[in-house]
C-alpha cells in the first residue's frame, strides 16, 4: 500500500532531512512513525501525499508511482488519501458540518452523496450535536475529531496523520487514537506520525522509527 525505496530529501544542498529511507506499510495495517524532532516524520507524510518530491528514491502509494504522476492526476490520487494535521487546518468561517463537507465539494461529489457521507462521519466521530458550531466554539478534541471526520468523508484507502494528538491531553489523545483504531478495523490503512511514545505503547501497533537514518522497525 505504501512503499518507499532509498528515499532521500534535501531542502537545500546542505540540509538533508531524509537519507536513503526504505520502509513499507501493508494494506490494512496500522503503523506509527516515531522519532525525535527533526527526524523527518512530517517530511515523510508530505512526500506520501505528493506535496514534496524526493531528491532521490522511489515512492509508491496505492499502486501509484509518485515519480511518474502528472499534476493533472494529483487530485484523483489524493482522493485515495485522508490527511489529518496537528493544527487541524479547519476553515474558521465554516461550521463543523461545512468543514467536513468541503473536501467532498471540491471533488464535485453529488449533494445527496455529500449529505449521506457527512451524516455518517458526524455520527461516527460523535459530532452530530456540534454540526452547526464554528471551530472557535468547540474544544480542541472536537476540532481534532472534525479534522478526522473531514479526512474520512471520502472513504479513503489510507489515512495519514501528523502528530494528531500533539495539542491534546492524555485522555483525549487516547480517545483520538481509538478512533483511528476503529477506522483501521474497517479496512483503512493508517499511518500516524507522533513523538508520544507512551501513547504508542498503549496501542500495541507496529512502530517505524526514524533517527536521521534508514527506518528501524520495532
Amino acid at each position: 500500500m505504501i512503499q518507499m525505496y532509498g528515499v532521500s530529501m534535501r531542502y537545500k544542498e546542505d540540509i538533508e532531512v531524509l537519507h536513503d529511507l526504505t520502509m513499507s506499510v501493508d494494506r490494512g495495517e496500522f503503523a506509527f512513525l516515531v522519532g525525535p524532532s527533526g527526524a523527518g516524520k512530517t517530511t515523510v507524510l508530505r512526500l506520501l501525499y505528493s506535496e514534496l518530491i524526493p531528491t532521490e528514491g522511489q515512492i509508491i502509494v496505492s499502486g501509484q508511482n509518485l515519480s511518474k504522476i502528472k499534476s493533472s492526476q494529483l487530485p484523483y490520487f489524493r482522493r485515495k488519501l485522508g490527511v489529518v494535521f496537528q493544527d487541524f487546518k479547519l476553515l474558521p468561517n465554516k461550521t463543523v458540518e461545512q468543514n467536513i463537507a468541503f473536501s467532498m465539494r471540491v471533488t464535485g461529489a453529488r449533494r445527496s452523496q455529500i449529505r449521506k457521507n457527512v451524516e455518517r462521519v458526524l455520527k461516527w466521530t460523535n459530532l452530530t450535536h456540534r454540526r452547526n458550531a464554528l471551530p472557535e466554539d468547540i474544544s480542541g478534541g472536537e476540532q481534532q475529531r472534525t479534522s478526522i471526520a473531514r479526512a474520512m468523508v471520502n472513504n479513503p484507502q489510507i489515512i495519514l496523520a501528523d502528530e494528531p494528538t500533539g495539542n491534546l491531553d492524555p485522555r483525549l489523545s487516547l480517545e483520538i487514537m481509538r478512533l483511528f483504531d476503529r477506522l483501521n478495523r474497517q479496512g483503512t490503512t493508517v499511518l500516524v506520525a507522533t513523538h508520544d511514545i507512551n501513547l504508542v505503547a498503549q496501542l500495541g501497533k507496529r512502530v517505524i522509527k526514524l533517527e536521521h537514518n534508514p527506518a528501524v522497525e520495532e
